[in-house]
C-alpha cells in the first residue's frame, strides 16, 4: 500500500506534519496543479499521507485526473450581507476551481464537504446540474425582487469543465429570459464562447464582465494558475467583449505584495487598451488553510523570493498573514497596502478608468409565463 492513515486524534490542521511534508503530493499530481500539498479539511480528526512502504512503488502512480461529482441542491442563489461587497446575490455553479490558483480564499470552502482545500480543490469538483431548473423557479416566485446576481464571485463559472457541462450558459439563458442583471468575474477565455447571450443582454443593460489579469508574465502565471487562460487570452478576451458592446473591467487581483505588485501600472494601461473602462483591485487575502497552501506554493516555486514575499504579506495585515476585519480585508492596512492603493488610484485616473461606474437595470425585470397560463393584458 502506499497510503498511510494519519494517527493524529486532534481537529485542525497538525502544522508539525505539514512541515515535515507528510502532506506533500507526489511530482506526478503537481504537474499541471497548483496545490503542492493536500492538508485535511480543518473539520476532519484524521488524514491520509503517502509513503513508500518499501516496494518503491510511488513513482508508479499514476498522474492525477480530475474527478467531477454531480449534485442537485436546493436553492442557487446565496444572499450575503457583508457590508464591503457591492453585491447581495450570487450564484456558483461549481464547487471547487481546476484553474489551480495557490491563493485562492475559496480553498477552505472544501473542508465543508470532508475534502481538502489542497490538491482535492482543483481535481475533485462539483458540477450543480440543476442549477438553472432552480433560478426558474426561485426567479418564479412572486415574492423575489431583482438584484444584481454575481456569477463566479467564490469559483470561476467558465473554469475548464464548463465546456462540457454548460451549467453558466445555462444560468445565462434563463436570466436573458427573466430580463435580469449579471455580473460575471473570470479568468477564463471561455467567456468569448457565449458571446452571443452576453451581447444581447448587453443591449438591455443586464451584464457586465471583469475578467481577472493577475500578470503579464506568462511564466508566473502558469506557475499561480496552472489551468487558467493565459494573460494574452484574458486581455483578448476583455477586447473582444468590449468590441461586442459588453461592458468590461479589468480586475487586477489579487495584488500579491513582492510578487506581482510591480505590475499595478503595466496591467492597467493593458486592459484599457483591450478595452476595460473600470477596474479594481484586491490585495491578497490568506484565510484560514489558504496561508499555508500558498506558502507551501511559494516555497515550492520561488524559493528565492518566499520570505520576502511573505514578509510583505505580514505588512499589509498588521503583522498577520490574514486580517478578515470588514472594510480592510481587501486593500490591507498600512504603508505598503497604502501605496498599493495609491498606486492603483493614480494610474487608473490618469488612464481614465472609473469615471462613470455602470448600474445594470432591474426595472425591465419580468417573468415570463408558465406553459398554459394566461397572459396578461397590462
Amino acid at each position: 500500500m502506499t497510503t498511510l492513515i494519519d494517527r493524529r486524534q486532534t481537529s485542525g490542521l497538525d502544522l508539525s506534519a505539514l512541515g515535515a511534508g507528510r502532506y506533500a503530493t507526489l511530482p506526478q499530481h503537481q504537474r499541471g496543479r497548483g496545490a503542492v500539498v493536500n492538508m485535511p479539511g480543518r473539520y476532519e480528526r484524521h488524514g491520509t499521507a503517502l509513503f513508500d512502504d518499501g516496494w518503491q512503488t510511488l513513482e508508479d502512480l499514476p498522474p492525477l485526473k480530475t474527478t467531477v461529482y454531480e449534485e442537485t441542491p436546493k436553492k442557487i442563489i446565496t444572499t450575503n450581507d457583508s457590508p464591503d461587497i457591492s453585491f447581495r446575490q450570487s450564484i456558483n455553479p461549481y464547487r471547487g476551481c481546476e484553474h489551480g490558483c495557490s491563493y485562492c480564499y475559496a480553498r477552505p470552502t472544501h473542508a465543508y464537504m470532508g475534502l481538502s482545500p489542497g490538491l482535492d480543490f482543483e481535481s475533485k469538483l462539483f458540477a450543480k446540474t440543476n442549477a438553472a431548473a432552480l433560478l426558474r423557479a426561485e426567479l418564479s416566485n412572486p415574492h423575489y425582487e431583482p438584484l444584481t446576481i454575481a456569477l463566479g464571485a467564490n469559483t470561476d463559472p467558465y473554469q475548464p469543465i464548463e465546456r462540457e457541462y454548460r451549467i453558466t450558459r445555462q444560468i445565462l439563458e434563463v436570466l436573458s429570459e427573466f430580463n435580469h442583471p449579471v455580473g460575471i468575474v473570470t479568468k477564463s477565455a471561455l467567456v468569448l464562447r457565449d458571446l452571443d447571450i452576453l451581447t444581447d443582454m448587453a443591449r438591455r443593460n443586464l451584464v457586465k464582465v471583469a475578467v481577472s489579469v493577475t500578470t503579464l508574465d506568462a511564466k508566473l502565471a502558469r506557475a499561480m494558475e496552472p489551468r487558467a487562460a493565459t494573460p494574452t487570452r484574458r486581455l483578448g478576451a476583455i477586447e473582444a467583449l468590449s468590441k461586442a458592446g459588453v461592458p468590461t473591467v479589468v480586475m487586477t487581483a489579487p495584488i500579491i505584495p513582492g510578487l506581482n505588485d510591480s505590475e499595478i501600472e503595466s496591467l492597467l494601461k493593458a486592459g484599457h487598451a483591450a478595452g476595460a473602462r473600470e477596474a479594481g483591485y484586491v490585495v491578497l487575502r490568506l484565510p484560514l488553510e489558504v496561508k499555508d497552501i500558498f506558502r507551501a506554493w511559494l516555497n515550492e516555486a520561488l524559493p528565492d523570493r518566499a520570505a520576502k514575499v511573505m514578509s510583505l504579506i505580514r505588512q499589509t495585515r498588521q503583522g498577520k498573514e490574514n486580517d478578515s476585519t470588514f472594510g480592510r480585508r481587501f486593500t490591507g492596512t498600512g504603508p505598503y497596502a497604502w501605496s498599493i492603493g495609491r498606486r492603483f488610484e493614480i494610474a487608473a485616473q490618469r488612464l481614465g478608468y472609473n469615471k462613470e461606474r455602470r448600474q445594470l437595470s432591474t426595472d425591465i425585470f419580468r417573468r415570463p409565463p408558465k406553459p398554459g397560463e394566461q397572459l396578461k393584458l397590462f
